[in-house]
Parts: structure tokens; sequence; C-alpha cells
């Protein structure tokens, strides 16, 4: 993430004044007071003044912990905040496994009562589901809830399976179902038009659709699938027009960032615990191809993410997919 932060404008602090309105967050996620005022922007939950006090002596390290009136707030810290979805699905993270008959400090709870709990909680993440804990202090660059977990996730989150490739074990930490949902405005590389198909690749594996003749604007609909490796990079799309008698004819590419997709999975466990919600997001920016900010969803019980490209290397052309994880143990 670039060091460089933007300073927000009135619309901003609209909305994060509407982040802070929200239900779950007119109350404190630590004790339950109401109308907190602090916030802590890389685990992503508004506190009260108390439990704000309990989270500095953790360190930013664990807590990077600013005042709701008082600090002037980042786009990237309000983004934060927006993306984990409020102190509801934070709680359903951190608070997951909290033992029968546990009873959380209350409004009115002590400064040792509230230390105890706060820092079991987040430090040393009693409450988490196991598999989901990681270790404090080794991600003081994050700025999101996400972000915490991600550069951790892709070590705990072996399951097993792996592949023999060139005589190296290929472990493999999940899968993708990419729908090839549609193109337009795709470049003619025929007299009028072309026979397009869409090939994707990630690490060994390369799959394609069908080709659809004589459309520059063609309907695929289909289902591709693809393992995810543990050392995964971009997965890459290409697209191409198919020639009977000389070679297909490339007519533009794409790289998909898949790290917010699975971060953003794996940080939340099992989505059918989940309502329909928001769980991250893939910004466009000027170095990748997409068209609007790509987002991530629980939907269903299913982590999914609708993806607008524009394709590059060519003079024309859009592709639209629909990106769903899946575990391995699904």
């Amino acid at each position: 993430m670039s060091a460089t932060f933007t300073k927000v404008s009135s619309a901003h602090n609209r909305r994060l004044r509407n982040i802070l309105n929200q239900s779950d967050n007119r109350v404190c996620a630590d004790c339950g007071a109401p109308d907190p005022k602090w916030a802590s922007t890389n685990i992503g939950v508004f506190v009260c003044a108390q439990c704000s006090g309990v989270h500095k002596t953790l360190g930013p390290q664990v807590s990077k912990v600013i005042s709701v009136a008082l600090d002037e707030w980042t786009i990237e810290q309000i983004d934060a905040m927006a993306e984990v979805g409020g102190n509801n699905a934070a709680n359903a993270i951190y608070e997951a496994h909290l033992p029968e008959g546990y009873s959380k400090p209350g409004p009115n709870a002590s400064l040792e009562e509230r230390s105890k709990f706060i820092k079991s909680k987040y430090e040393d993440q009693e409450f988490m589901k196991p598999s989901l804990r990681i270790s404090s202090g080794k991600s003081s660059s994050a700025s999101s809830f996400k972000s915490v977990f991600s550069s951790k996730f892709m070590d705990s989150f072996r399951l097993g399976s792996s592949d023999e490739q060139d005589g190296m074990v290929v472990e493999f930490i999940g899968l993708l179902r990419v729908k090839v949902v549609r193109g337009a405005n795709l470049a003619i590389r025929d007299m009028m038009t072309s026979d397009p198909y869409v090939v994707l690749t990630l690490g060994q594996q390369t799959i394609q659709t069908a080709v659809v003749p004589s459309n520059l604007n063609p309907v695929w609909d289909e289902d591709l699938m693809l393992s995810v490796p543990n050392d995964y990079g971009p997965l890459k799309l290409q697209v191409y027009d198919h020639d009977m008698f000389s070679a297909d004819d490339i007519m533009g590419d794409a790289d998909i960032d898949i790290q917010p997709l699975i971060s953003a999975a794996m940080a939340y466990g099992d989505p059918e615990m989940f309502g329909n919600m928001q769980i991250g997001k893939w910004l466009k920016t000027h170095d990748n191809a997409l068209i609007e900010d790509s987002i991530i969803n629980i939907i269903e019980g299913k982590v999914k993410q609708d993806v607008q490209l524009k394709l590059q290397n060519v003079e024309c052309g859009e592709i639209y997919l629909e990106i769903e994880w899946l575990p391995l143990d699904q």
C-alpha cells in the first residue's frame, strides 16, 4: 500500500458520519456504551472513550486508535472502516467463540475488566476461530481489517490439497469459479467481426471458453474452475479471435488481482454464518484494468465478486466476469 494518504473532503466527512450512525456502530464494540467517539482503524470498530484508552495500551501494531471528532481522517481510513461493515461484522470474527456463560464488560465496567477483555479479544485473539488467529504485531503497515489478516492467511489456510508440476509439489489453498459472462464492443479481427473466446491462466493452469462465432458482443455465461496455488499471482485473462486456417489473433488482455477476494473470504471464515453483506473491494486505479471498483460480497452464504474489465493492449473491448471463492473443504 502506498504511504501517501488522501485528506478527506466534507463529502467524505459526511460518509464517515453515516458509517458511525449505523445502528451497530452507535454502541461501543467492546462494552456496549452508547455514542462511541473513537475508532480502531485497522480493526474496523467504533469504541467508547474508556475502551479506547485500553486499545491505546495495546500499541498501534494491534490497534490504531483515532478520535472521530478530534483527528483528521484520511479517505483510506474511512474506506477501511466501511469495508469491515461495522461493529457487528467485526465482532462476528473477534467474538465468534466466546465461552459459554462468558459475560462481556458493560458500560460501567472497571478498567481492570475492560483491559482483561480487550487484551484477550484483540491481542491474544482468544475468542476467534482458531484457524483465523494471527500473530500480533507482525503487520504494522495494515490499514484495514482485511489487511491485518491477509499477510498471515496465506500461511494458515493450507488445507492439504496438492499436485505435482515439474517435479515440485504445488499446494492449493482453494478454488475459483469464474463465470465469463459476456464481452462488449470487442475488436474486429476478421473482415467485419470476430470469433472470440476467453482464455484464463492461473499458475500452470490454462482453461478457455467456447468460441462465439461472428459476434463483437458475445454472451458466454460459462463457468470455468481453477485451483488456487499457495503462491498464486494474478489471474490472467486473454481474449482471442478464432481462425480456421491461421494462428488465432489476440483481442486484448487483463490481469485480475485475486488477493482482495481471497483475503476477504478468509478473514470472514465460514460465509454461511453471515447475512448478505459487503466484505471487501478491489479498487480501480490507473494501473489496473477495472472499469469501476469491484465489490466483494457475501451473497446467500457464498463469497462473490463482480469484475468489469477494459481490455488492455487493444483498441477497444470490455469483459464482464463473476468470480466465486470456494474453500477446498466445501
